[in-house]
Formats: C-alpha cells, structure tokens, sequence
C-alpha cells in the first residue's frame, strides 16, 4: 500500500471516529472528550456503588455467623460461610410470617380497589360532558394541594367504625389525586376517533373503557398499579395509628419493632437449627431483605412499561 493511499484513507478513519463520538453525544452537541466521558464513567460508578453497598450489606450480613458479625462490628460485606438460619429462624417464629401474610393481602387487595376507582374516576374525568366532571376535578386537585391532618385523618377512620381493622390501611389510601391526573392526562391522549367508532358501532361507555381504552392503556395502568403497590407495602404510619392489636401488624411495623426499636425477636431459634441460634443483626437484616424483597421482584416487570407510562401521563395536564 503506498503512502498516498495510506495518507487517503487516514481522514476516513478520523472522519468515522468523529461521527461515532457524535451520534453517541447526540445531534446538536459538542462530543465529549475521553476525559470527560471517563469522569462521567468514574461518578457513575462511585454513585452506583453507593446506592448498592447497603443493599449487598444488608443481604452478607443477614446471611453471616455470629463470629463474622461480631468481628464486623455489626455489618459485613462478603460471609465466608453463608447461612439461611436467621431466615429459617424468622419465618419460624409466626410473628414475622403473619406481617407477611397481613402486607400482601392488604397490598394486592388495596391495589385492585385503587386500580379499579382511580381508573373509573380517571376515565369520567377524561370523557368531555361527563356530569359534574369540573367540580370533581376541582376536588381532586384540591387534594394535591391541602392534604388532610393526622387527626382528622384518624377521627374520620374511627366514625366510620375502622380502627383496629385492616380497611383503615385501604380506604383512607383508596384514590391518590397525583394517579387520577396522570390516568386521565393519558386518557385524553387516546385518538377520540376510536372511541367515536366504537360509539357508532353501539358500544356503551362501560364496553369502550374496557375494550378500547383499557387494552391501550395498560403501561399507565402498571405504573399506576406500581405506585398503589409500593404505598401500601410500605405503609407504615396508618398501621401504627389505627392497627393496635399486634397480631395485625403488617410487616413495616414489625420491622420498626425488631430493627429501629432493637426489640428481640421472640422465636427459639435452637429448636430450629439445633446448634447456635443467629444472632441478632442476622435476624434483622433478614427480616430487612424479607420487607423489600417483594418490590425488588415486581419491579423488574413492570420497568418497561415506567417512562412511557409516566411520561405520556405527564404531557397533557
């Protein structure tokens, strides 16, 4: 190969490596330098490992021997021998299983009812001559703005005879006005002449929401349904007002006790393992991966559907 060649083709290369920093920065911007990118590499990394060593903390230590916990300190990173004994220890005990139970019943049944109201509510406020759907709206957004107190929160659930029950954790939480306005948004963004087609071929309001708009709305539908999911999991604070009786705690209150209050937890771990029972900050971290590990397995199917979801919601006020 000559050097003329050599020389011809030298700009191609260059001209190549330059259309591939652009199309990576984007068009209409300047391509970062190396520098720069691997600054941007290097925090991205430091942020990540920040958001993720709690996590692998609270999981080595949940899963470590009294021996390891104690030379720690009371957190370890890596266990050199791991156990599942806090775990069977927990589970064993009742106390925690029964929180369980409580916290996906009240979560899969209060996210149906929302899903089922915040939808309904959504769609009449989207439909245009819908009775009194401006006052409605109104009120709803008045919701966004002035939220109720924690004592008239807790004196409507106890004249409505609550208390104690596991409805208190649902009906105050039945329809959040932030996912009526981003179902609706979405709402008005579907072409109307669907809706006005299914109308000419005799379909009822009912039959459109459910064969039109709902098929085509279920990335709304699932981020909607997510945050119902995630606010009831973790409601914390209604089941330390209204839940007095111990036996219907859900599982965020019994978390409280065990891990912020430092209670012990009540299981004979020896009648389970049969040598040495875990110690204490193995039975807590572990009841720790229990609370999140639900939301951790949801939300990985339902992240597709999250920015379009969000976003399209979000466009149309």
């Amino acid at each position: 190969m000559s050097a003329s060649s050599v020389a011809n083709k030298r700009p191609a290369v260059i001209s190549r490596a330059a259309g591939r920093r652009y199309r990576a920065a984007g068009p209409g911007s300047t391509p970062a330098s190396i520098p720069a990118r691997a600054a941007k590499g290097l925090l991205l990394l430091i942020a990540c490992a920040v958001v993720v060593m709690p996590f692998i903390a609270v999981v080595s230590t949940s899963l470590a021997d009294d021996r390891q916990v104690s030379q720690a300190g009371g957190l370890v990173l890596w266990p050199e021998r791991p156990s599942f004994d806090a775990y069977r220890a927990i589970f064993a005990g009742g106390v925690v299983s029964r929180a369980l139970l409580v916290s996906v019943g009240i979560t899969v049944v209060g996210t149906l009812l929302s899903l089922a109201c915040t939808t309904l509510l959504a769609y009449a406020l989207s439909r245009p001559g819908s009775f009194g759907s401006k006052p409605l709206l109104m009120m709803v957004l008045f919701t966004l703005l002035f939220t109720p107190g924690m004592i008239p929160s807790y004196l409507m659930v106890k004249e409505l005879h609550l208390l104690n029950s596991y409805w208190a954790l649902i009906v105050p939480a039945l329809i959040n006005g932030f996912n009526v306005v981003v179902m609706r948004s979405f709402f008005l963004d579907l072409p109307q002449e669907l809706l006005d087609a299914a109308r000419i071929d005799g379909a009822g309001e009912w039959q459109m929401l459910r064969r039109v708009v709902m098929p085509l709305s279920k990335a709304v539908i699932a981020v909607v349904g997510l945050f119902y999911a995630v606010a009831y999991w973790n409601n914390y604070f209604s089941a330390l007002l209204y839940i007095s009786d111990a036996t219907k705690w859900p599982v965020q209150l019994v978390l409280r006790t065990y891990v912020v209050d430092g209670s012990t937890i009540g299981v004979d771990s020896s009648q389970i393992t049969g040598v040495i029972p875990p110690p204490q900050q193995s039975l807590q971290m572990a009841i720790l991966v229990v609370s999140l590990l639900p939301i951790v397995v949801l939300y990985p199917f339902l992240q597709r559907h999250f920015a379009k979801g969000i976003l399209i919601g979000a466009v149309k006020g």
